[in-house]
């Protein structure tokens, strides 16, 4: 996918004159002007209508995306299915993983499930940050901390053995997605039917309505 960032004195007008990256590399370090100027010039505001790919397995992935509003999931095709591996919203990273820094080819799509707000972050400016600077290092190797947190928590929940336990640990660790992502996303990530969830979240329903009855 070719993206093409907006004009350089406009591009960071709606996002407080600055790319909103500084703001999260901030959150686990202070930077010096020269980050923040690298940062500004290479990173660009990107825009995606629901449902386009924002990744695919027939270009090379020459970004990650840092999402400012929307909602975006990550899948792998098995012949005509779509099978949801992650699911970002506001605040979070969506990129493929394999291909990371390399050219080698992801089988991974990336696709928006809301209209997206993003911030283009080119990896090729994310090596040139982690060459020239130790404070670069240090901030990635945070930020990879909790994606490996993440993907470990992603891994436990597909272990578990039944589609009731799948779905309360989700409950547990994405409380935030259950009233924002549709259901047919989370079933395909929890590796069950939609027939099957609905089922199980119905049980859960009444459960909660005969204790409030009895409270």
């Amino acid at each position: 996918m070719n993206l093409t960032p907006v004009d350089e004195e406009d591009k960071w007008k709606n996002f407080g004159f600055q790319s909103p990256l500084i703001s999260l590399f901030k959150n686990f370090h202070p930077l010096n002007e020269a980050i923040e100027s690298i940062i500004n010039a290479q990173t660009f505001p990107v825009y995606f209508a629901k449902h386009k790919h924002i990744a695919s397995p027939q270009k090379r992935n020459r970004y990650i995306f840092l999402i400012i509003k929307g909602a975006a999931h990550g899948y792998l095709k098995i012949g005509s299915k779509k099978i949801t591996t992650w699911i970002a919203v506001e605040n979070e990273l969506a990129g493929t993983i394999r291909n990371l820094w390399t050219d080698e080819v992801s089988e991974e799509y990336i696709e928006s499930i809301e209209p997206i707000v993003a911030i283009a972050v080119p990896h090729e400016m994310s090596k040139l940050l982690y060459q020239q600077f130790e404070i670069a290092n240090y901030v990635g190797r945070k930020i990879m901390e909790i994606h490996y947190r993440s993907a470990f928590e992603r891994a436990f929940i597909c272990r578990l053995p039944t589609a009731k336990k799948r779905y309360d640990r989700f409950i547990l660790s994405y409380p935030r997605l259950l009233e924002r992502v549709p259901l047919k996303y989370i079933a395909s990530f929890l590796g069950m039917r939609m027939e099957t969830l609905s089922r199980i979240r119905s049980g859960l329903n009444k459960a909660k309505a005969a204790l409030a009855n009895v409270v």
